[in-house]
This record gives structure tokens, sequence and C-alpha cells, in this order.
């Protein structure tokens, strides 16, 4: 009886071995071994249940062994390997915008602004990129309503950046001219579960700045740490130095200049740490008129360059925990702020 219930555990135990490999595998190897402990397992189960002739009512009892070890096991692996996988977490990043300090030579200001990040959840993040900015911005409000075609023309405009701003018939769009913009966590640390974090950054501008307000934004991406362990990032590679960046991440900003950033990293789940290729996470950050935003992606290590379809990408962000926090806008008039001094 034990023999039966320690091979019929096993007969599981590599089923599903063999069909996590088959699934996620990309080494051949493993999935050949896997479906080969699964046939061994089972010719084995078959072989010690003919032999239980000699047990009053042998295959009712193993039956229900089996049947409640096969329960217990599945219920083990989704409740504490699979669900907590899945569950969403969703970090804060809050903006705050100090008073403003007027210079000892009265001929500029200083703007405090508090960047705050609340990780409630208990799940830990490593940071792949971070970045504040703050834009200034014109208001140009028309007395009558813009024509149709102008206003198409603004959509069409305000739909390019990642600055949003507000789409009426009066207003007529302006993208704005960035004043400011530093990342604010450096790239390779990481948030702890039911942690909190405080960074102050300081605007400065000339007295003379004839904005009609200022905007503010702060953007994180993050990994879960969860889902993969990552090293350290390497010197960083720049595009205007003759470093080569996919095609993927230059499409419609073919003038702009791309940082390069590798770090290496393992899977965290000890079967897909043999049984997949080894993979390196790279951060490209695109930097453009309206600040940079960071572009994440892991690959197999020498396939980082290649263009990667959509489907591609959301599998790649679901299975490592990639996604973006966007804090902003936070706005305010030029003149407020002068007003406080």
């Amino acid at each position: 009886m034990l023999a039966l219930i320690s091979t019929g555990v096993a007969l599981l135990t590599n089923v599903l071995l063999a069909f996590r490999t088959w699934n996620d595998g990309e080494r051949v190897g493993y999935m050949v071994l896997s479906i080969a402990l699964s046939v061994g397992s089972l010719l084995a189960v078959i072989q010690v249940w003919r032999r239980l002739d000699e047990i009053p009512t042998p295959k009712r009892v193993a039956a229900a062994l089996i049947v409640s070890t096969i329960v217990a096991v599945a219920n083990f692996s989704y409740q504490y390997l699979f669900q907590p996988n899945r569950r969403d977490v969703a970090p804060l990043v809050q903006l705050n915008v100090g008073k403003a300090v007027l210079s000892v030579d009265r001929k500029a200001f200083s703007l405090p602004v508090d960047i705050k990040l609340v990780n409630h959840s208990d799940v830990s993040f490593y940071v792949l990129g971070t970045e504040f900015h703050a834009m200034g911005e014109d208001v140009t409000v028309t007395p009558t309503d813009l024509t149709p075609s102008k206003w198409r023309e603004g959509a069409e405009q305000w739909a390019i950046y990642r600055e949003k701003h507000p789409l009426t018939r009066r207003e007529v769009y302006q993208p704005g001219q960035l004043v400011a913009a530093q990342p604010w966590i450096p790239a390779g640390n990481w948030v702890e579960a039911k942690g909190e974090s405080l960074t102050r950054t300081i605007v400065q501008l000339p007295i003379n700045t004839n904005f009609d307000k200022l905007t503010f934004y702060a953007t994180l991406s993050l990994a879960r740490k969860d889902k993969l362990v990552m090293g350290n990032f390497g010197t960083p590679r720049y595009s205007w130095r003759g470093v080569q960046v996919p095609h993927w991440v230059k499409e419609g900003r073919e003038g702009n200049d791309v940082i390069v950033q590798t770090a290496p990293m393992q899977e965290n789940n000890a079967i897909d740490y043999y049984t997949r290729e080894r993979r390196r996470v790279t951060t490209y950050w695109r930097f453009g008129p309206h600040g940079a935003d960071v572009a994440p992606v892991i690959a197999p290590v020498g396939e980082e360059g290649r263009t990667f379809s959509e489907p591609t990408i959301r599998e790649m962000r679901n299975r490592y925990g990639l996604f973006d926090v966007l804090a902003g806008p936070v706005e305010q008039t030029l003149g407020e702020i002068k007003s406080q001094h």
C-alpha cells in the first residue's frame, strides 16, 4: 500500500512537471526527461497495482488515498504557489508641491516637490527606472468655439504625447516645454513590501519665467521580485556613441537619444530556471522634448535586439510582473506659485 501511494504521488508530480515543461520549457532535453519519468512512474503504478490482491478491498483503499492525496497537492499548489503570483498589486505614487522660495539674489525661485511611493502589498519590486519631470505650459483660450478642422488637428497632436491636455472647444492645444527632468529613485534599487519612501526634488526657475502654469509628472517602472531575481545594472551604453538599438525602440522617435542598460536575471521558479533559456533585463531610456520614458524588455541572451510581437510583449510583462506607475498631472498656475513667496 505504501509503495502504491508513493508511486502514485511520483506519477502526479512527473505528469505536472511534464505539463509545465511542455508549456513553458525551452530546452528539449528536459522535455524528453519529464515525459520519460512520467511513463516510468505510470508503469510503476501499474506493476504495484497488480500485486495488491492479498489485501482486503485494496483497490478501493488505494483509490481513496490517491484521490485525497491529489486533491491535497492540487489545493496546496493553487493556494500557496499559483494564486499569490496572480494577485494584482498596485503601488501608489503621490506628488505634493511645496511652497516656493525666492533665491538670495531675487533672480530665481525654487519649488520643492515631494514624491511619495507607497506599497501596501505583500510583494517587493525591483526598480527598472523612474523619472520626474515638469512642463511649462501656456494656455490660449479663444472667445468662440474652434472650427472642427482646428479642433481635430489639436486632438491628433494631443494623442502623440504622454502629457495629456484638456480637449475643449475653446482651448488651443499647445504641447508645453520641458523645464525639469531627473530620476527620483536609482535604477536597480528595490521597493520593500509594506514599505514607503519619500523623495524631495527641487525645481528651479528664473523669476521672469512667463508660463501660464507648471505641470508635474512622476513615472515608475517596476518588476515583481516574486517572479524574477535580478542583478545590478551594468555600465550604461549610449546611442550617440554608436550603440545599435532595436528598430521598435526608435520607431517614430528617430531623432531622439537612447541610453541602454542591462542586468543579469534568473527565473524565480526552480523548474523554469532549469528548463528555460538564460535571459537578461534590458532597459531603453528614450529621451525627447517631453522627458524620458523607460522601455524594459526581458529576452534570451543574444536576442535583445529583435522585434517582439504584441502578444509576446504582453506574455513577457505578465510572466515577470513588469508594469508602470504614473502620477500626475499635478498643475499649478505660475501666478499662484510666485505669490507664495
